[in-house]
Formats: C-alpha cells, sequence, structure tokens
C-alpha cells in the first residue's frame, strides 16, 4: 500500500526528545512488530519523508511508532508537534525482520531500536513466548514499559555497553530467535558481543537503520 493519509490518535514524550506517534490503522493495513513504515508531510512547502519502525505490540486499530526528535530536524519537530485529529500520509508496512510467533525471543536494541524492542517484546509476553531484550542507550526511553516488561517475566537489560561483561552472560544464558535494531554501528557492536558470548548471529533478523546521525 502507498500514500495513504492516517490520523494521528495521539502523541507522548517517552524520553528525552523522544516522542511516541500513535496512528489510526488504515483498512489492509497488516504490520508485524519489527516491521516499518514511511511517514511523510509537507513541512514549510516541502514534502519530507522519514522511515520509523513500529513500537506498537500489534497494529489491530491503531499502532505506534517512536521517533527521536532532533531539535534542529525537519520531520522530528513537525511530528512532536502534531495534534490528535491532525493527518500524515504513510507507506508501508516494509522490511523483513519481524517477529513471526517464535517461542522464544532475544532483542538487541541500540538507541530507536527500542522502538521494535518493546513492540516485540510485548507481543511475544503476550503470546507466551520467552523474552529477553538487550538495549543500551546512555539515556534510555520508554522506561515504564521495559519496566513492565520485566515485571511480566521479561529479562531486561539496560546497559550503556552491549559487550559488558553483565550483557554477555544474559546472552549466553538466552536462547530463541535473535534481533537486532539499531544504527550500523551498534549492529557492529551488537553483532561482536553475540560472538563473544558464543552464539551464532548469522541467523539473527537485524534491522540496520543506517549511519548515526
Amino acid at each position: 500500500m502507498d500514500g495513504i493519509e492516517v490520523a494521528v490518535r495521539s502523541v507522548e514524550t517517552v524520553g528525552t526528545d523522544t516522542i511516541a506517534l500513535t496512528l489510526e490503522t488504515p483498512p489492509e493495513f497488516d504490520a508485524r512488530p519489527g516491521q516499518f513504515v514511511q511517514l511523510a508531510a509537507t513541512v514549510d512547502g516541502e514534502e519530507v519523508t522519514r522511515h520509523y519502525t513500529l513500537s506498537s505490540p500489534d497494529a489491530d486499530e491503531t499502532f505506534e511508532t517512536t521517533v527521536e526528535v532532533d531539535p534542529d530536524g525537519t520531520l522530528g519537530p513537525f511530528l512532536a508537534d502534531l495534534e490528535p485529529g491532525d493527518t500524515v500520509e504513510i507507506a508501508g508496512p516494509f522490511g523483513d525482520s519481524y517477529y513471526e510467533g517464535e517461542d522464544s525471543v532475544v532483542v538487541l536494541a541500540g538507541g530507536p531500536g527500542v522502538g521494535p524492542a518493546v513492540g516485540i517484546g510485548e507481543r511475544a509476553s503476550r503470546d507466551g513466548a520467552t523474552v529477553t531484550v538487550v538495549y543500551e542507550d546512555d539515556d534510555p526511553v520508554h522506561e515504564e514499559r521495559l519496566t513492565a516488561l520485566a515485571d511480566a517475566g521479561a529479562t531486561v537489560v539496560v546497559t550503556d555497553d552491549v559487550s559488558s561483561e553483565d550483557v554477555l552472560e544474559v546472552l549466553a544464558d538466552a536462547q530463541g530467535q535473535t534481533f537486532i535494531y539499531g544504527f550500523a554501528e551498534f549492529l557492529d557492536r551488537a553483532t561482536a558481543a553475540l560472538d563473544a558470548a558464543n552464539v551464532d548471529a548469522e541467523d539473527a533478523k537485524a534491522e540496520n537503520f543506517g549511519p548515526a546521525p
């Protein structure tokens, strides 16, 4: 599907310069946790597009994306200023690195990769799967949802170094389908951490967000 307008349901601050944007789900929109959409809007007379990964456990009636807002950016500040009832244009969903009902999931997330991490974690937990989330960030977001995941029985590690000994011990003990989400530099660090923990990263489902801004 391409270029359809959807209504904004809510815009919520979930961390420093970070929002959760909840949008109305259009007809025939079959998105799974870990997939991404293209958001488009006209800002100062120019159409701007960016890709954002779903951060909700499903897209039944609404779906959520998590947006890092660069105060000097273009689309991020525009999205942060939206109000319920406003509209944006979406296309998608896109991406092959998504949750498919696995019995056990291990999600490594760096920076904005926490969006798909919480979405997959919540969906897998709801399905009764074993969930491990390792999230690298020196200024974490979605802390309430991460705490709720841990309270529901998931193993959740928030760290500023994905290669630390504590993280490697968790990775060595975790089993299941591995997912990796984040900027290119994080994917390299996360893959190295998996190797150090003697975990085969070859079959990991990974989404590279490109070079860090």
